[in-house]
């Protein structure tokens, strides 16, 4: 709203009338285990633990309170937090090693480098986030932000 960001990323769509927002994409969201967990019931899941991240009760909320009934009555309380992390490269890595779930973006699951210690479960009820390309309305952009938006749109496709 002050001038000094030419675009920005987000799954809320903003509702600033200042703001102009288009919708660029979906992006899946997963739930991942470590890699013993063949199929994850909501047993498993409280003994396990939740690595929690910043954005991740929101994420919890919606693909765990989408394919288990008892998340809708309980949601997290009854899920003890094994750990946190507000590093994006690092949330998986507790995971790997067997300290617990979580729930990511399919993007930040496809980052992780050791993909082999994981496990991505695709639930019956699968969730995605719309993801939105935002700026302020009636600005012109410079190039560089052009440019940018043009590629971001580009690899959502």
């Amino acid at each position: 709203m002050n001038n000094t960001i030419d675009i920005g990323l987000t799954t809320d769509c903003p509702v600033d009338p200042d703001i102009q927002s288009e919708p660029i994409g979906e992006e899946s969201l997963l739930l991942v285990t470590p890699r013993n967990i063949e199929t994850p019931n909501w047993k498993t899941l409280c003994q396990l633990g939740f690595i929690d991240h910043p954005d991740a009760r929101h994420h919890a909320e919606l693909l765990l309170g989408a394919n288990f009934e008892q998340y809708q009555a309980a949601q997290l309380r009854p899920i003890k937090q094994s750990g946190f992390s507000n590093q994006i490269g690092l949330i998986l890595l507790p995971v790997s090693r067997g300290l617990g779930f979580t729930v990511l973006p399919a993007n930040a699951v496809a980052a992780f480098a050791q993909q082999d210690s994981i496990k991505v479960h695709h639930l019956p009820a699968p969730v995605s986030e719309t993801l939105y390309l935002s700026s302020l309305a009636g600005r012109e952009l410079p190039q560089r932000a052009i440019n940018v938006a043009n590629i971001v749109k580009g690899h959502q496709q």
